[in-house]
């Protein structure tokens, strides 16, 4: 039986401070001592616990000892057949999973609405996206799940596909239908990567929808730092029995670190010994938090806070409840107004607003008194600014029209143009606002004029675009035809 109360890493780091060897190795700062003001700042224990790989805390990329047992614990949590300590953030642990089932010229199926790790791994490897537009929600504008209509098309029209890519959840806790989707990819050889930055808690809680290894999907991406507990920047990578998890940790070595953060590996190691042992009680609270919070704010007229009402079975197969997603657009305001209102007349700091709407993650740790603040300002929002939505923009998601690989558009030929004279071009770099990292452009599909309204309109409602190499976000690449 494997003793899931045990934290080997957090262990073996807890020895070894006191053992009372003297470093003559990285890092220079020795404890702290070499380093007053970042010691004052972080704490002598957080300086102390940042060591370099030795035989006593074993070795990232080659785990032997207490890693390795860290990483069967963690397997075992999450029902996965192994699970790596991913320490280059949830980025890392996507672009892994793509680059584990695909090679250059190879097919791999994906709704567009993807972060854009997975298309940043699209350009690395070279794989060719055969994308699905997911639905969109007139009332939101936001983009929604994969509808199994269209991913039965899909496959059947590209049987050579190697891989299928799923967010699940979305970050606004929307949810496919994960276990039908994994029984159709494998009927047809095709291995099911599931982006579940915003899922982790589907593991340890009860009435929440279905996980990625439960619905029985080859591998999945979990950010353990958003919504389990650990420090940010640490995640697991999860594998299921199909998948060669010897193969993966050699794709994993080619690009994280091999200096891992001890901080950020007994992060993972302590949070999942605490989610096993008081997930489903925190979940319980989060959901009692989260479910009073969307009754007041609908209470307030003007904002939706929406939830089961979106389920539809089809293109919406389930929803999130942990998640506060607030439409805002109808009184009048950007979800990206609210969300600077909040941060500087009130000092709420919510996860992100975006074009339509506004994200606030709650969990356990929020405090009654916190969760009536944000209820009380989202009211006197509405009673200050709200006023007709007539000339607001409706829509986050625009359907892409790709012409040329990733890989080939990102590293062709190049030259920069104005992005108001970008029209009908084809793009050779990102775009996006951050949050929530949602490409509205990625390299190799045409510039449109609808595009060119939504990047004008978004960087006049303060959104933070991010992707170009003009910082300004005034020109942008195109590929030299």
């Amino acid at each position: 039986m494997i003793d899931q109360t045990k934290a080997p890493i957090y262990e073996a780091l807890k020895a070894h401070q006191q053992n009372r060897v003297v470093p003559f190795d990285v890092p220079s700062h020795k404890g702290g001592r070499g380093n007053q003001e970042l010691t004052d700042f972080l704490g002598i224990n957080c300086m102390k616990a940042d060591v370099n790989s030795m035989k006593n805390v074993d070795s990232l990329c080659h785990p032997t000892s207490v890693i390795k047992e860290a990483e069967e614990l963690a397997a075992d949590a999450f029902k996965a057949h192994h699970a790596f300590f991913m320490v280059n953030g949830t980025t890392s642990a996507v672009q892994t999973m793509i680059m584990s089932t695909c090679k250059q010229g190879e097919k791999i199926i994906l709704p567009r609405n993807v972060h854009r790790s997975a298309i940043n791994a699209l350009v690395v490897c070279g794989a060719v996206p055969v994308y699905i537009n997911p639905g969109v929600s007139k009332e939101l504008g936001i983009s929604l799940g994969m509808n199994m209509d269209d991913v039965e098309k899909t496959i059947l029209e590209n049987p050579d596909a190697k891989a299928i890519f799923v967010n699940n959840p979305t970050y606004y806790g929307i949810c496919s239908d994960l276990k039908s989707i994994v029984e159709l990819a494998h009927k047809h050889n095709i291995k099911v990567l599931v982006d579940e930055a915003h899922g982790t808690h589907f593991y340890f809680g009860d009435n929440l929808p279905i996980s990625a290894m439960a619905a029985k999907a080859d591998m999945a991406a979990v950010s353990m730092h958003k919504t389990g507990n650990s420090l940010t920047q640490s995640s697991f990578l999860l594998c299921g029995e199909n998948i060669d998890y010897t193969y993966v940790r050699q794709i994993i070595n080619l690009t994280q670190t091999t200096s891992g953060s001890y901080l950020l590996l007994s992060s993972l190691d302590l949070a999942r010994k605490h989610m096993v042992a008081s997930g489903k009680a925190m979940l319980k609270k989060t959901l009692d938090n989260v479910n009073y919070a969307r009754e007041e704010v609908n209470k307030i007229g003007g904002f939706w806070a929406f939830g089961m009402d979106i389920v539809d079975k089809k293109n919406v197969f389930d929803f999130d409840m942990t998640k506060l997603s607030v439409h805002t657009r109808a009184m009048g305001l950007a979800g990206i107004e609210v969300y600077d209102i909040l941060r500087d007349e009130y000092g709420i700091q919510i996860e992100f607003g975006d074009i339509g709407n506004i994200l606030a993650i709650i969990s356990s740790g929020d405090r009654a008194l916190e969760i009536e603040r944000l209820i009380a300002a989202l009211s006197e929002i509405k009673r200050r600014y709200g006023k007709d939505p007539i000339g607001l923009f409706d829509h986050e998601y625009i359907n892409p029209l790709p012409v040329m690989s990733p890989q080939k558009a990102f590293y062709g030929k190049k030259k920069k143009v104005s992005i108001k004279e970008s029209y009908g071009k084809i793009a050779g770099e990102f775009l996006m606002s951050y949050p929530p990292g949602i490409p509205i452009l990625a390299p190799g599909e045409v510039i449109t004029a609808e595009i060119i309204n939504y990047i004008m309109y978004a960087k006049d409602k303060g959104c933070l675009i991010i992707g170009p190499q003009d910082m300004e976000i005034e020109k942008i690449n195109i590929v030299e035809e």
